[in-house]
């Protein structure tokens, strides 16, 4: 049983927002609290950040599509399966190549606790991946936590656009357009 005893299921995601003293997160979405950052590098960003996140099934509580410049690493920790879409542009090595088929690639991930059945505890995204979270179908919440060497910085979250990244991945087109925030 994943809710505390004493509490019900529903009303568990409310007290790890207390208990964690979690904020909305600015543009991305869903509720978290930076728990560690490195010392500062020469360049002014961290060796490294983690941060603990809550998303809900509830309407428009998602982590938006966006993409970083440094792997991030996604861990589980409880609740329900998150879903990670991830979308990858193929690097053209010259400006005037036009685009293919096979030059962007579009696959889910899920993240929970059935490491047997295919779910991950531990997830990395590498870097320049655009990639949008969501509580799977079914569930209700899902807290997990995201890893990144050198640290996040919000200069580095660069936001998805909708309709550029559906003209590029058009078989995910509906799921973009319900994972991007204007």
């Amino acid at each position: 049983m994943d809710e505390h005893p004493a509490m019900p299921r529903d009303r568990f995601p409310q007290e790890l927002i207390a208990f964690y003293g979690l904020t909305r997160l600015p543009r991305e979405g869903g509720w978290y609290r930076s728990t560690w950052a490195g010392p500062q590098r020469p360049d002014g960003r961290p060796e490294g950040s983690a941060i603990v996140m809550l998303l809900t099934a509830e309407p428009g509580v998602y982590s938006a599509l966006h993409r970083l410049p440094t792997d991030e690493i996604w861990h589980f920790y409880r609740g329900d399966p998150l879903t990670l879409l991830l979308l990858t542009e193929r690097e053209r090595e010259h400006e005037h190549e036009r685009g293919a088929a096979g030059d962007a690639t579009a696959r889910t991930v899920v993240l929970g606790p059935d490491v047997l059945g295919g779910q991950h505890v531990q997830f990395t995204v590498p870097a320049g991946t655009w990639m949008a979270a969501e509580v799977a179908p079914g569930g209700s919440w899902t807290l997990f936590g995201c890893t990144m060497a050198p640290g996040f910085t919000f200069a580095d979250y660069e936001h998805g656009d909708a309709g550029r990244l559906a003209a590029l991945f058009p078989q995910e087109a509906a799921r973009i357009g319900a994972l991007s925030r204007a």
